[in-house]
């Protein structure tokens, strides 16, 4: 997708979404429920994101709840259940919560890296002085994944690493594997010496020593959790198209047409609170549709089969 395109489509959101607001109805519901996936502590995940339930309260005039659950089919979950009504979805969790019901929520939002693309990376990792620098350098190794409805900790590995000629199973090659809980309980895993090497999510852009411009490392090395000098990268993935903003189908219209235009404008009216939301130094939040997910959608039916 061409920045000019995001760009153009993005201005056209929030320009028409500020003209509905001026007419539209009352918002029809009593309360706005925001549900935020796993991976960094559920204190730190609420902090971020504190800055949306001020910003939803005073555009919806309702109040706004915030949860965090445990893990990724905590949101899924709550999102099939209609017991949420927005979260920001990793693909894999977007095509989990469509495979179970198509009807349940709908791709509005994504964000736009610092250089227009709107793509990011599962980034394996070591540290410095295991002298681990490959997959291959894992054979007998203990190999840490976050969540199983993680597009970037474990659907793409799962897909991407076996192509590599590495079976994900342990005691094959890699001596153990498992499930470390979400990104930041692999990246301090991995910091801490409790597993060899994990995956984790980055957009890839920006300094290593920086944990990239935005993603599961960034958030880490913000909150001080890890030193990403003595971390070193070991395996990379393709491309991943970015995980989408969704909202719940059945929400009246205008609540929709109200929470597009704040977050597509939220990077030009308040920086910060898109840094947090964001996971980082993003660009712009554009439009998305399910066309853009179709290939992840068939890639968790297949693992499902």
């Amino acid at each position: 997708m061409k920045l000019n395109r995001i760009a153009t489509l993005a201005t056209a959101a929030v320009m028409l979404s500020s003209a509905a607001i001026a007419d539209s109805p009352d918002a029809g519901i009593s309360e706005f429920r925001i549900g935020i996936l796993g991976g960094e502590n559920a204190t730190d995940r609420l902090r971020s994101n504190g800055c949306l339930v001020e910003k939803t309260e005073a555009l919806l005039g309702v109040p706004t709840k915030m949860y965090a659950p445990a893990d990724y089919n905590g949101v899924i979950e709550g999102l099939l259940g209609g017991n949420l009504d927005m979260a920001w979805l990793g693909p894999s969790a977007y095509a989990k919560v469509y495979l179970s019901n198509p009807d349940a929520v709908e791709p509005v939002l994504t964000k736009i890296n610092a250089d227009g693309s709107f793509g990011y990376h599962s980034i394996g990792f070591a540290r410095v002085d295991s002298g681990i620098t490959d997959l291959e350098g894992m054979k007998g190794r203990k190999f840490g994944f976050g969540d199983p409805n993680s597009t970037s900790g474990y659907l793409i590995p799962s897909i991407e690493i076996p192509a590599a000629g590495y079976t994900m199973e342990s005691g094959v090659h890699f001596g153990e594997v498992i499930f470390t809980g979400g990104h930041e309980q692999t990246i301090v895993a991995v910091q801490n010496g409790d597993i060899d090497a994990g995956v984790s999510w980055a957009d890839g852009l920006g300094n290593w020593e920086d944990g990239y411009n935005s993603g599961a490392f960034r958030k880490a090395a913000d909150a001080g959790l890890v030193d990403m000098t003595q971390l070193v990268e070991i395996w990379r993935s393709k491309v991943i198209p970015e995980g989408p903003i969704v909202l719940r189908k059945d929400l009246p219209a205008d609540v929709k047409v109200k929470m597009v235009a704040m977050l597509a404008s939220l990077p030009s009216l308040d920086a910060e609170c898109a840094y947090g939301f964001m996971a980082g130094e993003i660009k712009a939040i554009a439009p998305i549709s399910h066309a853009d997910y179709e290939v992840i959608i068939e890639a968790r039916r297949r693992k499902s089969m």
